[in-house]
């Protein structure tokens, strides 16, 4: 297990789970949102982008987070394990609106410098409509991966606990 992805909607846990995972695995962690956006929320070109992705794919261990679906094919064809944190809607919503109050003026830890936290409608809307409109294609996606692939979709808060616990466990005995 040398690459791991993990995808979802905003709010679901994405960057947390993947900086758990990191700690518990020694695998290094990439954020996507913190290398697609340029400071002052500039999305990088697309040929740019796409290139930043095959090279960090291209390398032998990650954990990766983040949906970007232009993208994604390339990852999930690299990815050892594929997680989707398919959470309640109404969790997500919850954590975007914390996670705007915490970082007020500042950039997450997991964001580009620059870009400071922000809540607009736009987002909310991505948030609000995910399952509506990129799970479908997502979990389509899931369905074409390979069988050397392990996929895990994870729908509740405790679910991910027993998930970082499992992880936790594999590595003390790996």
């Amino acid at each position: 297990m040398n690459r791991i992805l993990i995808l979802g909607s905003g709010g679901s846990g994405k960057s947390t789970l993947a900086r758990q995972l990191g700690g518990l695995l020694d695998l290094p962690v990439v954020h996507l949102d913190a290398h697609f956006w340029n400071p002052g929320w500039i999305p990088k070109p697309n040929g740019e982008w796409e290139e930043l992705v095959r090279q960090y794919t291209d390398q032998g261990q990650w954990i990766m987070d983040g949906n970007y679906s232009r993208t994604m094919d390339i990852r999930l064809k690299r990815a050892d394990v594929i997680i989707l944190l398919d959470l309640p809607r109404l969790l997500c919503m919850y954590r975007i609106i914390k996670r705007r109050v915490m970082y007020h003026n500042q950039s997450r830890p997991d964001m580009n410098e620059g870009c400071p936290e922000k809540l607009d409608w736009a987002f909310v809307r991505w948030v609000w409509n995910y399952k509506t409109r990129s799970r479908s294609s997502t979990m389509e996606r899931l369905r074409q991966t390979g069988s050397h692939q392990e996929v895990i979709i994870v729908t509740s808060r405790r679910q991910v606990k027993e998930l970082v616990k499992s992880f936790a466990d594999a590595g003390r005995s790996g």
